[in-house]
């Protein structure tokens, strides 16, 4: 049996879910996940695998088309974000249950920032979908969620790659997963004929694009510290361009990446 893991699981949107594929991957080769942290849609997938509903979440958002994505975006009708989150959450809590995160069968961390005094906010107990909620509330997409009295958001703002917050378990490795590996292909080159290319790099359009693209570039650099500061002994990169943040209908696919990603990267660590 392989030695345990600790995982830690990054911001990233929409290309969150590879991390679906990322885990999956880990469980056939044997390895032991005993801790997790995620940051904004790594605590989403890291939640709902500590909760032991993976397989069926993956079934769920797998099914999902892009109109079935938008019947869950509920506006918010307040200038602290766009939407409420309401309809997103139950949801998915149709299919994880409600559990509170200290019976969860693997040790979870969901990390979120707290606005008023400026720092990261680690949750360790308490309802799951109230931890998830307000580790990814994007600020200005969706509106702070008050956990303990205090409004919180995106944990992807200080810790988009919560590896500080792992730390804590007494599992022999760490393995990170970074939502901005290098794109795929370079900005601007040209598709294969007969294929459509989305450059995802190209000049953002829309005010949520602008704003999305902005949080993504603040994340990728303080990633970078993080890695640099703490490494873990595996880091597992999904590409960057795989798709914009918004594109959770595109889940078979993302998941499918992550599962390439992941095996890649464990066969060249000769694991």
């Amino acid at each position: 049996m392989r030695e345990p893991v600790a995982l830690a699981l990054g911001a990233g949107g929409a290309r969150g879910l590879a991390q679906i594929g990322v885990i999956e991957v880990l469980e056939e080769r044997g390895f032991p996940i005993v801790t997790i942290s995620g940051a904004s849609s790594g605590a989403l997938v890291g939640g709902v695998y500590a909760a032991g509903r993976l397989r069926e979440f993956d079934a769920r958002i797998r099914a999902m088309s892009r109109r079935d994505f938008i019947r869950l975006l509920d506006p918010g009708f307040r200038r602290a974000g766009v939407l409420a989150g309401k309809r997103l959450v139950e949801s998915m809590r149709e299919v994880v249950g409600d559990p509170l995160i200290e019976n969860l069968p693997i040790e979870f961390t969901a990390v979120a920032v707290d606005l008023q005094r400026q720092r990261e906010v680690w949750i360790q107990n308490g309802p799951l979908w109230d931890a998830l909620r307000a580790s990814f509330a994007i600020p200005g997409v969706f509106t702070p969620h008050v956990v303990n009295g205090r409004p919180l958001v995106d944990g992807g703002l200080l810790a988009p790659l919560p590896i500080a917050a792992t730390r804590l378990s007494d599992a022999t490795r760490l393995i990170a997963v970074d939502m901005h590996g290098w794109p795929t292909q370079p900005p601007g080159t040209p598709a294969r004929q007969g294929e459509a290319q989305e450059d995802t790099d190209a000049a953002p359009r829309g005010l949520v694009e602008v704003m999305s693209r902005s949080l993504d570039t603040m994340q990728a650099q303080i990633s970078r510290v993080q890695l640099a500061l703490d490494p873990p002994e595996l880091v597992i990169r999904i590409p960057r361009d795989v798709c914009q943040f918004y594109e959770f209908w595109r889940a078979a696919e993302l998941i499918d990446i992550g599962r390439h990603q992941a095996t890649r990267a464990l066969d060249e660590a000769g694991y």
